[in-house]
């Protein structure tokens, strides 16, 4: 049996991290250790695992040692991460619910169907779509976070229900974007901008999801029906 490899130890490490954000965010460990806002030191946490993410990848591939394990660990490390950190923007209210489960959702689907495509001996590779998919992820939770982190975020859709949510009506956004023109914004303004990245990107992400898993469907369909005998 072949020793864990370097590449591998750091997605293990990405998985640790997991655990880690969730704490940061929930509880006040990050006021009382580091005197900074949960916020500020999630965002950190959160962008060091993404470097990591990168960092084994191009290890494994370097010294040539990509391994089944790699393969089977760095999608799993991926999935808890940005799992973990959508369920904790519900939970603070930068992120609305039904966008998270179908995100969710859309990982457990493609999960199984790569299963069940794998038992009849087809092999589905990520698409394109799919990396757009977790970009946009990142980039949401990275944003939203970044509108939380001076303090309370402009959460709920600045106060307005859902389906009748236009955000050029808001007058904060209203106000951040006459700021930007005169070349006068303020701090709110930069929290306001960060939560309407964030929640583009997430529409985005929810977009790509169902696109992506569309594709997965799609692909799995056309082998099946090749590889059937005539």
């Amino acid at each position: 049996m072949k020793p864990v490899n370097l590449p591998n130890y750091i997605t293990l490490a990405r998985i640790v991290i997991v655990p880690l954000l969730v704490v940061v965010l929930l509880t006040p460990v990050a006021e009382t250790w580091f005197g900074m806002s949960g916020y500020v030191l999630a965002i950190i946490v959160f962008l060091i695992a993404s470097l990591t993410d990168i960092l084994d990848g191009h290890l494994a591939r370097r010294r040539n040692q990509v391994s089944t394990l790699g393969k089977f660990l760095d999608p799993i490390a991926d999935k808890l991460l940005v799992s973990a950190a959508l369920i904790v923007l519900v939970e603070k209210h930068l992120a609305p619910s039904w966008a998270v489960v179908i995100i969710l959702g859309r990982e457990f689907i493609v999960t199984g169907l790569r299963a069940v495509a794998a038992g009849e001996g087809i092999i589905i590779q990520a698409q394109s779509i799919g990396k757009l998919k977790m970009w946009a992820q990142c980039v949401a939770i990275v944003a939203l976070l970044v509108a939380a982190a001076a303090g309370n975020p402009p959460v709920s859709n600045f106060g307005q229900d859902y389906p009748a949510f236009r955000f050029w009506e808001v007058e904060e956004v209203r106000t951040a974007f006459a700021n930007l023109v005169r070349l006068s914004t303020t701090l709110n303004d930069w929290k306001v901008f960060g939560y309407l990245v964030g929640r583009g990107a997430l529409w985005v992400a929810v977009i790509t999801s169902i696109w992506s898993m569309y594709d997965y469907f799609s692909f799995f369909m056309r082998e099946k029906v090749r590889n059937t005998p005539r």
